[in-house]
């Protein structure tokens, strides 16, 4: 294989980072659109429920993953996060606290896009999806182009390839969209988001609570995409 068809194949590799959650599956469906060989990654952290990971196995099998791992790395070891420790998940109708909210688990972005970053250099890839959204979000850190910035510096000088002249692009098509806009894209492209699961204390089932931060943002997005919210939720509970 000549240098150039190796860097070929290499373009048309990429690894996605994927929770089963509405944003990362339509950030793997766009991949997928632009005919890439998509490698799919899940990180088991030690958040409350696994149906987000059996979403994730689900969503790499429907839109034809080239490949899907799941690494355990047990954030539970150091708390700090209502995903990970013994504490309340805010629920609607809460009084909201002031700054980043207790949902946000520390360090995980960085963590899962330095664990990505590995399996992009064993892949020969030169993509890395990452489904982040700075617009409507919860307000965490490591979602802002700023970061995602940082780390693509970071990623500049930390690794074999890059050092040899094939950097790694990380790219974050849904950064600057609103959850409606990202709702949008995911239906013109055939993506079923009942496959998905977003809710912060979602049970065994993939059943949604409807009243966690996270199941609010996804139900008003589809209320503002115009379409109607496949989520399943548990017995009694509904958004609202």
């Amino acid at each position: 294989m000549t240098d150039t068809t190796a860097r070929d194949r290499s373009a048309e590799r990429a690894v996605v980072l994927l929770s089963g959650g509405l944003d990362s599956a339509t950030t793997l469906a766009l991949a997928r659109g632009q005919q890439l060989e998509c490698h799919t990654l899940a990180l088991d952290y030690g958040q409350r429920h696994i149906a987000e990971l059996a979403a994730a196995g689900r969503l790499a099998t429907v839109l034809g993953a080239a490949s899907h791992r799941v690494v355990s790395v047990d954030l539970r070891a150091i708390g700090g996060s209502a995903l990970t420790d013994d504490l309340a998940v805010p629920e609607q109708g809460a009084e909201s606290p002031q700054g980043i909210p207790i949902t946000y688990v520390p360090a995980r972005n960085t963590i899962l896009l330095a664990i990505a970053l590995g399996l992009a250099e064993t892949l020969d890839a030169a993509n890395l999806f990452i489904g982040v959204n700075a617009i409507d979000y919860s307000g965490y850190p490591d979602c802002r182009p700023q970061f995602i910035a940082a780390f693509e510096d970071l990623a500049r000088v930390a690794t074999k390839r890059a050092i040899e002249g094939g950097a790694i692009q990380i790219r974050t098509p849904l950064i600057n969209l609103t959850k409606a806009e990202i709702i949008r894209t995911g239906h013109r492209l055939g993506l079923d988001y009942g496959l998905t699961v977003s809710c912060y204390q979602a049970d065994e089932q993939g059943q949604a609570c409807g009243k966690c931060d996270s199941c609010r943002i996804r139900n008003q997005g589809f209320i503002e995409a115009g379409l109607p919210d496949p989520t399943v939720y548990q017995p009694g509970a509904a958004p609202g």
